[in-house]
């Protein structure tokens, strides 16, 4: 685009006031476009998220009430609401949370003079339900992997279906993506608590508990197709993207061009994916899912939202999909038609998230004491957070997106470690060490990876020998100290429901200790994180603690069992995502001192075993 194109694109103002529904770094990364565009940006924020980088950001932001999702970034009155009083005529979702609930969309719709930045909402119920998608992508002759266009009902249908198709089979939630709520049954044995553990995952993160169940392929690759279309009937792709290098069904690493796809196959999944869009009347961002094994590959699912790893695909083709978004939304055509869409070099993207991986990669939520975050050529990161921003345990543990851009593969992934070498994150412990080490695995580097190579194939003591723990946090310096002269200070402030930033003369705050919680803007203090337990919760000594803060959803002893080394004995959902905690030692239980539904803190004694 010419800098006089530029300019009258900022003079139209295809939209004035943009609220964001969404959080952290997504939001951020939204309304930076719109500040570029001369846009206005809203955000929304919980009590948990008061002083967060999105609220901060933002022109304007709004308090929804509440701390967990449910209470404030699912309040669908509360973000209507904040619509009417703000004057905002345009609402984006980010991914997550509303992105793919037709309802939603429906809402936002209904409300006059506003629009909705995102798909209609009959393609997002023929693409947010999975099962109803693969009908789509049958319709559209597009073969997706074998599995059920029914829900499932009972852990009956699973083992029907496994002695059918082969194990493992997955169960994957009907109404989410993202890998929240996939279970993998690898035997009958399993399949009842599985299908307990997916429903309940599931009504968690979507709201809604119906799963569905797919052949589980032996060594596939994840491919996803970046598409887009408008109100005028243009539908294009805009390459793919290799997301192969998961954990737990969540994206780690994701790269583009994939390594080694055939020209043949790309462009194969290329038309399949605007055909499936076509299919069911999608407009604006999407992304068609699929597995690709020898040769072959299969329609997935496709995600009605901005994907998280879209940047890749923005730093190899130099156009912003956000901004595409929003001109969409506004009603204009894609700026740009199949034949000008150009690829340029590699790109690569790793997901930084709170998480300790020496320890099985368990939640790290607490509060980021230091963060210096790399730069130099050909280097971007979105994030969330910044140094003094507490990640909380009760939303998505990703800090923010790390990505660089080269020529080549090779040179793309010498930049990342480069990247990740420069980057420095005190106070919680990130999956930055286990990036490192995937990066420079001989497999990784020759493209031969798989959604399994990861857990299957990796040996994770490169991860602990990688780590550099987090220090405890001394305590603060003495309170009883002279009072200083009176300094300048920003604060915030809110005002029937929106934040204000107001400057006040207020004593200086203490000095923390090195590694101490730091002072947020506005000078909140912010609260230290606790050490950390071992991976299984367990000293090896009987007493069975909790990693890390969360919620227990399920006991899975009794006073008086007996239990073996290794055995679960809780479920405990931390981040949005279930963690069994299990005994390091066997013996008898003599003591359970939590109950499902039991909210706890990083070292809070759960069961005893003696």
């Amino acid at each position: 685009m010419t800098s006089r194109a530029w300019q009258a694109e900022r003079e139209r103002q295809l939209l004035s006031k943009i609220l964001i529904a969404n959080r952290g770094e997504i939001a951020v990364r939204v309304m930076r476009t719109c500040r570029e565009l001369g846009i206005t940006t809203v955000a929304v924020y919980s009590e948990l998220d008061r002083d967060a980088l999105h609220v901060r950001y933002a022109d304007e932001a709004y308090a929804l009430g509440g701390q967990t999702a449910a209470e404030s970034y699912l309040n669908t009155d509360a973000i209507l609401d904040v619509i009417r009083r703000s004057g905002a005529d345009g609402v984006h979702p980010g991914y997550g949370f509303f992105s793919e609930n037709a309802d939603f969309a429906r809402a936002i719709i209904e409300l006059p003079g506003v629009t909705w930045i995102g798909p209609p909402p009959e393609a997002i119920e023929v693409m947010g339900d999975k099962i109803s998608s693969r009908k789509a992508a049958a319709a559209a002759g597009v073969e997706a992997v074998p599995g059920t266009l029914e829900p499932v009902r009972d852990a009956s249908e699973i083992v029907e279906f496994g002695e059918s198709h082969g194990w493992p089979v997955a169960i994957k939630a009907a109404y989410g993506g993202g890998g929240k709520g996939l279970k993998v049954v690898n035997g009958p044995d399993e399949a009842a608590r599985q299908l307990e553990s997916a429903a309940r995952e599931a009504q968690a993160y979507f709201g809604r508990p119906e799963a569905y169940l797919e052949r589980y392929l032996a060594r596939p690759r994840h491919i996803e197709i970046q598409v887009f279309c408008d109100t005028h009937g243009n539908a294009v792709w805009l390459g793919e993207r290799d997301c192969s290098t998961q954990r737990r069904h969540q994206k780690l690493i994701e790269e583009t061009p994939a390594p080694g796809l055939d020209p043949k196959i790309r462009a194969a999944m290329g038309d399949a994916a605007v055909r499936v869009a076509r299919a069911c009347g999608y407009v604006n961002a999407g992304t068609v899912e699929c597995l690709y094994q020898e040769g072959a590959f299969y329609f997935l699912e496709m995600n009605t939202r901005l994907q998280v790893e879209h940047c890749v695909t923005e730093m190899v083709t130099q156009r912003d999909l956000v901004a595409e978004q929003i001109r969409v939304a506004s009603g204009e055509p894609l700026s740009f038609t199949q034949d000008q869409i150009t690829h340029t070099g590699h790109s690569i993207e790793c997901r930084i998230n709170a998480e300790n991986v020496a320890k099985g990669f368990l939640p790290s939520p607490g509060t980021i004491s230091r963060m210096r975050t790399p730069s130099g050529p050909g280097v971007r990161w979105d994030g969330g957070y910044e140094e003094g921003d507490t990640v909380s345990q009760y939303y998505d543990n990703l800090v923010g997106k790390l990505l660089v851009w080269a020529p080549d593969r090779d040179r793309a992934r010498a930049r990342m470690v480069r990247a990740l070498d420069e980057f420095v994150v005190e106070g919680i412990n990130t999956t930055i060490p286990a990036h490192r080490a995937l990066l420079v695995d001989p497999v990784f580097a020759a493209g031969n990876h798989s959604t399994k190579w990861l857990e299957d194939e990796v040996d994770s003591a490169v991860f602990s020998t990688a780590v550099r723990q987090v220090p405890v946090a001394p305590a603060p310096a003495d309170e009883g100290a002279p009072a200083e002269e009176l300094v300048e200070r920003s604060v915030p402030v809110e005002v029937d429901g929106k934040r204000f930033t107001v400057k006040l003369w207020l004593p200086p705050a203490p000095v923390a200790a090195a590694g101490a919680g730091s002072r947020a803007a506005g000078g909140a203090t912010r609260t230290r994180r606790a050490a950390s337990a071992s991976a299984s919760g367990s000293g090896g000594n009987g007493t069975i603690s909790a990693p890390m803060q969360g919620t227990i959803v399920k006991v899975l002893v009794n006073k008086g069992d007996t239990v073996e080394a290794g055995q679960a004995v809780l479920v405990l959902e931390a981040m949005k995502m279930e963690n069994h905690i299990n005994a390091e030692t066997g013996g008898t239980v003599s003591d359970v001192r939590v109950a499902a539904g039991d909210t706890v803190g990083t070292g809070d004694v759960l069961v005893v075993i003696e």
